[in-house]
């Protein structure tokens, strides 16, 4: 194999890549960039078995071939050349990286083993625009359960109906839903992507520009652009039916400026508990709205906030990180909180933005 290109080129699709190399000790070609060089195009694959890129980068092919480079040493090495062009040759296993100013070379893995990425076909195909669908992701992606016991718990769940597309996660602590507007909505059904892939998908989402072909089949889901190909197992799974907790009356709301709701939280969370607990105190006949921690070894807060009441008293607990999440995903500068009596969860929502529910389950003093 040998090759010339533009370093720029190169240096943008093997950062990309690398991010999705895996660590497998029985495995030791996951770690590795597969390169692989042939009318003119250098195809860049990378996976961690969960989830698989493929970049095309154009290139002046000399010589084809195929070589597993080991992704950060390749990825730091590249980043740090000052050059603008590259020549990358495989002598005797090891490639070599030369330009006028360097000659490096870097000893390869057998290539033989690495998994193939696969091309998902499947009854769905749809274009979306890349930053709606990476916006829904990011709204919710935090309530997802970290630890995969639960698979369907530890995923991002996806319904598309009448082009709009409801994104949604929980822990069964707490649920995040966000309702996006994307054509064509309503054949893409329901999937749920897992939690740990979801990062990496919302980064080369955030990059693409223009409109993303996605594919979804019985086991993947495929995002591809311009040369770019990213596919990601789905999880076989039920999504709970959580639409049965959300009431449609309340007994207790509060409206309360964002920002104004936000510092009280974070001056009351010096005092919380090692539960981060504190409790939210509101009496509407009095006007009053409190939040209150107290920890034996600090010492005791108690922020009174600005506030809309209207509905029934109530003194109740939750945890503090649980309800400060999900204000990155409130555009607005009020929030609605609205209480349903003790055991019931909390919905928040932005007011006039019905595009997002957030809902807590309260703690047990």
């Amino acid at each position: 194999m040998k090759i010339e290109c533009v370093k720029e080129k190169l240096n943008s699709a093997i950062i990309k890549a690398e991010k999705i190399t895996g660590k497998n000790l029985s495995l030791p070609v996951l770690s590795c960039l597969y390169l692989e060089a042939k009318d003119n195009n250098l195809k860049i694959k990378a996976t961690n078995l969960e989830l698989g890129i493929e970049i095309d980068v154009p290139v002046k092919v000399i010589n084809p071939g195929v070589v597993a480079i080991p992704a950060g040493v390749l990825n730091n090495f590249v980043s740090n050349l000052n050059d603008k062009n590259i020549t990358l040759e495989l002598i005797e296993k090891n490639l070599v990286v030369s330009t006028p100013q360097t000659s490096t070379f870097i000893k390869s893995i057998p290539h033989d083993d690495f998994p193939t990425i696969p091309m998902v076909s499947g009854d769905v195909s749809l274009k979306i625009n890349p930053t709606d669908f990476a916006e829904g992701l990011k709204s919710v992606w935090y309530s997802s359960a970290v630890s995969s016991m639960k698979p369907e718990l530890s995923s991002i769940y996806i319904h598309g109906d009448d082009d709009i597309f409801t994104f949604a996660a929980t822990d069964s602590f707490r649920l995040a839903e966000k309702k996006v507007k994307i054509k064509n909505g309503r054949d893409f059904g329901n999937t749920l992507i897992p939690f740990k892939n979801v990062g990496e998908i919302i980064r080369i989402l955030d990059e693409m520009k223009g409109e993303v072909v996605v594919h979804l089949g019985k086991n993947q889901i495929s995002f591809s652009q311009n040369g770019i190909y990213l596919a990601s197992r789905v999880i076989d799974g039920v999504f709970p039916d959580y639409g049965q907790i959300i009431a449609k009356d309340f007994k207790t709301e509060v409206v309360v400026l964002k920002q104004d709701l936000i510092h009280s939280l974070k001056v009351a969370n010096i005092f919380s508990d090692k539960f981060n607990q504190i409790s939210i105190q509101i009496n509407p006949s009095l006007k009053t709205f409190q939040i209150k921690t107290k920890n034996t070894e600090v010492g005791e807060n108690t922020n009174f906030v600005d506030a809309v009441l209207s509905g029934e008293e109530i003194n109740i607990n939750f945890n503090y990180k649980y309800i400060v999440d999900c204000f990155q995903s409130i555009n607005v500068d009020s929030v609605s909180l609205q209480f349903n009596g003790l055991g019931k969860p909390m919905v928040i929502r932005g007011v006039g933005d019905k595009s997002f529910l957030y809902l807590v389950m309260p703690m047990n003093k």
